[in-house]
């Protein structure tokens, strides 16, 4: 096994590490509780979880699913955004090798991770995440990533106003946390992934709506987050945005 497979593996697991984490940030920043304190406890029994109980993925198969103390039962969530962390980091490596861009959108990764879940489950986005998240991304893109200082600003003014503009003419159709979250985008990914982001999240939303509405009798009044789609859109940016790029500007050349 070569020393840059070890890498690799080492990271995926500190991504399983930070997922794990994540699971703690989504079950309590909705309901306005400490990330920090008190330590890992389970929320029905509020037994703490010791160290070798929260092993993230391999704690949970060989607990099968339930807390040791109380034996309820662990929602499938927590291995699934351990998992999903853990190989996004990996992904994002395939995508970008060992750099800054790598710890950027890495960063960038988990924030849409706990925003997604989130909002699945309470249709928030908490400014808790997109505020430092704009923040920073402004930073690392006028510092260490090639997408610069002018192009992040645009992408963050472009994205949260074009957002802030349909919440204006809709009356409230879009929510105030969605238009922070494109905002936090642009400063990561600049003017066109923004612009990118925003045509695929909307592609994808009307996707579900329709199949929401044919196959399970919705209508158009029922409440869809659009931060899951938003974090997709962005995703595709960041690992296909310029070949779609590339792609769409030579259609037809």
């Amino acid at each position: 096994m070569t020393f840059i497979t070890l890498m690799a593996i080492g990271l995926s697991f500190f991504g399983l590490l930070i997922g794990s984490f994540l699971n703690v940030v989504i079950y309590r920043l909705p309901r306005e509780k400490s990330i920090v304190f008190p330590a890992s406890h389970c929320p029905a029994c509020q037994k703490t979880i010791r160290w070798y109980d929260n092993i993230p993925l391999i704690s949970y198969i060989l607990l099968s699913g339930r807390c040791r103390s109380c034996r309820v039962r662990i929602p499938f969530r927590y291995p699934i955004v351990e998992f999903l962390n853990g190989a996004g980091y990996l992904s994002l490596l395939y995508r970008f090798g060992w750099g800054w861009n790598l710890a950027a959108f890495s960063l960038l990764y988990s924030a849409l991770l706990a925003i997604t879940f989130i909002d699945l489950s309470h249709q928030i986005v908490p400014d808790v995440i997109t505020y430092p998240g704009m923040v920073i991304g402004l930073i690392f893109s006028s510092t260490l990533l090639p997408v610069g200082f002018v192009n992040a600003l645009i992408g963050l003014f472009l994205g949260g106003g074009l957002f802030y503009l349909v919440a204006f003419l809709s009356k409230g159709g879009m929510g105030g946390g969605d238009i922070k979250l494109i905002a936090m985008i642009g400063a990561f990914t600049g003017w066109k992934s923004v612009l990118l982001t925003i045509f695929i999240s909307a592609l994808a939303g009307s996707a579900i709506g329709i199949i929401l509405m044919l196959f399970f009798g919705k209508n158009r009044k029922f409440p869809v987050p659009f931060g899951p789609f938003l974090a997709l859109g962005a995703l595709c940016a960041i690992f296909w945005g310029d070949k779609i790029i590339f792609w769409y500007t030579h259609l037809g050349a």
